[in-house]
This record gives C-alpha cells, structure tokens and sequence, in this order.
C-alpha cells in the first residue's frame, strides 16, 4: 500500500502503462547509433538500487545489438554539489566499470543540473533519451518542469523511473516525464526483472524507434508480450 491507504500499481501495470506511453511516442527513424543519457542518483538513500542497476545495466547494450547499437553516458549527483557526466561509451563493460568506479554519498537531490546537461548535451549532437533512475525530489518543481519542457522542444524524452512511494516525488516526476515527451514509470528493488524489462525498452527505443520496441515486445519475456496486446 502506498501512504494514506491508496493501493500502488503493480509492476504488471506499471509496465503496462509505461510501454503504452512509448508506443505512443512519435515515430524514430533508428538511423545511426543512437545517443543515451543513463543518469542516476547517486546519494545515500539509493545505495542499494545503484548496485542493482549496475548489475543490469549491459540490458541497455544487449537490447540494441541488431540496432545500430547505443552509446551511452552516465551521469550522476551525490554528496555536496557533485554531478558528474562521463564520456558516451559503446561496450557494456566501459558502462560498469565507470558506474563500478562511483560510490553513494549522502546529499540532496540535483535533477536540475541532470535535465541542463541533457539539454547542452542535445545541443551540440541529438540525444536520443534519457533515463533517470530516483527517489526523491528537493528541488523547485517550476525550474525542473521549465528544462523539461526545453528537452520536450528538443524532442529528447526523459523517462522517469520512480523507486519507492514518495508522493511528491511522483507528481514531479510525472510532470517532467510528460513535458518532455518521455514516460513515467515506478519500480520497486525487490523487483529487478521490472527495471531491467524497462532499460531494456528504452534503449531500444532510443536506437530503433516505436517500431522497434514493438518488434522487441514482440520477442521478449511472456509477461511483456501480454501487456503488448493489451495496447491492441
């Protein structure tokens, strides 16, 4: 149960709802490799989901491997003002030995400097998407709402994936997620096989497009092909 007794999605209809959202994104070319912004936050409340994440992240490559491929860049925040963005990468072990090479510390949230970086980043050479993976959110919802929406006219989605119940967090979130053309989905830790069905989907939207995802829908998990005819 979620906080004042209202029932949480399950992962089933989180799932559901969120490759419902993509599919209804515009349609991609899946010309070229596309470019990926793994972003996560890094401070002491998600030490725990940061080793899981580590653990599935070659799920962004693997995915992609008859696509054109992916190159992704890692970004994170922890501790006192501390945001780092690593170079794009294309090989799976590259992404884990960065994200193994990171520690949490504790520290208030920075999603604002992670959508102005997607937005320069996007500027010099498209990005495909961004992914970011939290808890909580400290900052003022306006500036975060403002910079998504800039990523939105930049037709760069960020898909928002929500650990835990926090009710603010969400309602900031969803807001971010649909002022910039992406998704909103939550994940519990218990339940890695949802968060690795979702980086799965991503990258492969962000190298192949809607077309794409579906035909990846189509050859995944039985789970993931029932919810796909659903949206039928």
């Amino acid at each position: 149960m979620s906080d004042k007794g209202v029932p949480a999605k399950t992962d089933r209809q989180a799932l559901d709802l969120f490759i419902h959202q993509v599919q209804s994104l515009p349609k991609g070319t899946g010309s070229g490799q596309g470019r990926l912004i793994f972003a996560l936050d890094a401070t002491a409340s998600r030490e725990a989901t940061w080793d899981q994440a580590s653990h599935l992240q070659s799920e962004l490559f693997l995915a992609t491997e008859n696509l054109g491929g992916l190159a992704i860049q890692l970004c994170y925040y922890r501790g006192y003002k501390e945001f780092k963005a690593t170079r794009f990468v294309t090989q799976t072990q590259q992404l884990l030995g960065l994200m193994n090479g990171v520690s949490c510390l504790g520290g208030i949230t920075q999603i604002g400097r992670v959508l102005r970086h997607a937005v320069e980043e996007t500027r010099k050479q498209p990005v495909k998407a961004v992914v970011f993976i939290g808890d909580c959110c400290e900052e003022h919802v306006d500036s975060l709402c403002h910079a998504a929406g800039e990523l939105g006219m930049l037709r760069t989605p960020v898909f928002m994936f929500h650990e835990g119940d926090d009710r603010h967090a969400r309602a900031v979130f969803q807001q971010v997620s649909k002022l910039s053309g992406g998704a909103y989905a939550p994940f519990d830790r218990r339940s890695p096989q949802v968060l690795k069905d979702l980086l799965a989907a991503v990258a492969v939207y962000a190298s192949g497009g809607v077309k794409a995802l579906e035909n990846f829908s189509a050859r995944s998990s039985s789970e993931v092909k029932r919810l796909t005819r659903q949206l039928k």
